[in-house]
């Protein structure tokens, strides 16, 4: 390598300086270190509550006016000097939590989301089955940790203890209406528990944990936060693509979205269907799944939605006209408060979303904009390959929106049993069907608000519940420690108590 020699030329010296700033300046902006002033936090902050209270049709569907304005004007009161945009958006997520409202959120900027994909940054290293004062040790980064395994109790974490956490963190988490189940079982979902942690307490290079000993007896020990992006958390979890050929990996990506698995010994079949979005074959899914069933002559048939965080209701409709024994209606009222808005230069594609209202609602004495057909339309059940068997539902605290759609229009049926957990989604109804996203000016954060107000059943909106299963089932701490699935073992004793009572 040659040694260069000589005066650097003015020219030379103002790019470099140039582009030394530029380094920096991108360093600054995708990393955690960006800070925003007072000034610029408080307009955003001004934009996304006025933004909410114009055009979200259930800001006060279960949070009385005065209560979200003195929660509005409390963080508001917060912004006291500069935020990076961690620490603005840990501001802003328990003002959307009481909301209770599962389809509004708030998501980082793209670019420090992306800042967070790819940085070495400190991670929370483990993950918890979360009840109302416990957790249970699911998942631990530090492989090589022979003290906390699978299915240990956690008591403290930096002598905090377990409800103390839980019922701080509970509040940064969004679900329908009054639903505990769907709190808890967001917190148990992998990452968001130490996502939260982060965000509220701060990380060390260090962590207290108390737990409960082989015994039962208390003890603590001390482990290591872990350190590693997040797409190589993505890399080791993934599939290895040199061993499978692309249509092999196509056929096991798709089977773990959506499955079907008969047992002829119990004259039984079991669905896994963990989404009903768009783009994973779902109408032929339906069809050969119905063929198949109906083909084998099976009498009961497991439907396992407890993964299913929802999606295309057009998919979810189109499953209960193989099962639900009379026409059903999917809406008693379905409406949005605004067509357009006085903030739609920080929304995302909000033309398309403006042209679809249009198209779809019309304007009533109420001065809402209601979405007719949904609200009259009866669907009728399919005559061909129509399943008349004994229906086994499994739910749980991930079920949501187009998910407890199909699993309250079933319920009460005669020959549908549902099993498992409260479902984090309301059986009331939801907002959502159209989630513009607000982009806000300073820091680009992210918040998305629901267009539309859906009421399934008005009956049910005073309790603000999820669906209920007719046979509560969840597992216990000895459940988890032993990788017990305790719902499906649930549906198939009852599957052979029906079957030796055929008999």
């Amino acid at each position: 390598m040659k040694k260069l020699s000589g005066r650097i030329s003015a020219p030379a010296l103002i790019f470099l300086a140039l582009l030394a700033s530029s380094c920096s300046s991108s360093r600054q902006i995708s990393g955690e270190e960006k800070k925003y002033s007072p000034e610029q936090l408080r307009n955003d902050y001004r934009i996304f509550r006025n933004m909410l209270e114009e055009s979200h049709p259930s800001l006060y569907w279960f949070t009385p006016k005065d209560s979200m304005d003195h929660i509005f004007d409390r963080a508001y009161g917060r912004i006291a000097d500069s935020m990076n945009e961690r620490q603005f958006g840990t501001l802003l997520m328990p003002v959307v939590a009481a909301i209770r409202c599962g389809h509004t959120y708030v998501k980082y900027s793209k670019a420090f989301s992306h800042y967070l994909d790819t940085a070495a940054v400190k991670i929370f290293p483990l993950s918890f089955k979360v009840w109302k004062d416990t957790l249970v040790l699911t998942g631990n980064l530090n492989k090589y940790d022979s003290q906390l395994k699978r299915g240990t109790v956690i008591t403290a974490i930096n002598d905090r203890s377990a409800k103390q956490l839980i019922d701080t963190l509970s509040r940064y988490t969004t679900a329908d209406g009054y639903s505990g189940t769907g709190r808890y079982q967001s917190l148990s979902t992998m990452g968001t528990f130490g996502f939260h942690y982060k965000n509220v307490f701060g990380l060390t290079d260090s962590l207290k944990i108390g737990y409960l000993g082989p015994d039962g007896a208390p003890e603590e020990t001390l482990i290591a936060t872990f350190s590693a992006s997040r797409d190589s958390l993505k890399a080791k979890d993934s599939l290895d693509q040199k061993k499978y050929s692309t249509r092999q990996l196509r056929y096991l990506k798709s089977f773990s979205i959506r499955n079907l698995q008969a047992d002829t010994s119990l004259h039984s079949a079991y669905m896994t269907l963990n989404t009903f979005a768009r783009g994973n074959g779902l109408r032929r899914f339906f069809r050969s799944s119905f063929r198949s069933v109906n083909k084998l002559q099976l009498k009961h048939l497991v439907i396992d939605v407890r993964s299913n965080g929802g999606g295309d209701a057009g998919n979810s409709t189109l499953l209960l006209k193989y099962l639900s024994d009379r026409p059903f209606k999917i809406a008693d009222s379905l409406y949005a408060i605004k067509k357009t808005s006085a903030y739609r230069k920080y929304i995302s594609r909000q033309r398309l979303h403006w042209l679809v209202t249009s198209l779809v609602a019309r304007k009533k004495a109420d001065n809402h904009y209601h979405f007719g057909y949904f609200e009259r339309h009866y669907f009728k059940p399919r005559k061909k390959n129509h399943f008349d068997g004994n229906i086994y539902i499994l739910t749980g605290g991930n079920s949501y929106s187009a998910t407890t759609i199909f699993a309250q229009k079933l319920k009460g049926q005669s020959n549908v049993t549902i099993v498992g957990e409260e479902t984090g989604g309301g059986a009331y109804g939801n907002s959502a069907w159209i989630i513009p996203e607000l982009r806000l000016p300073a820091t680009h954060m992210r918040i998305g608000v629901p267009k539309f107000r859906m009421v399934m059943e008005k009956d049910l909106v005073g309790e603000g519940r999820g669906v209920m299963p007719d046979v509560f089932v969840a597992p216990t701490v000895d459940d988890i420690r032993k990788g017990i699935d305790v719902k499906a073992l649930k549906a198939k004793s009852l599957i052979i108590q029906a079957n030796n009572a055929d008999r």
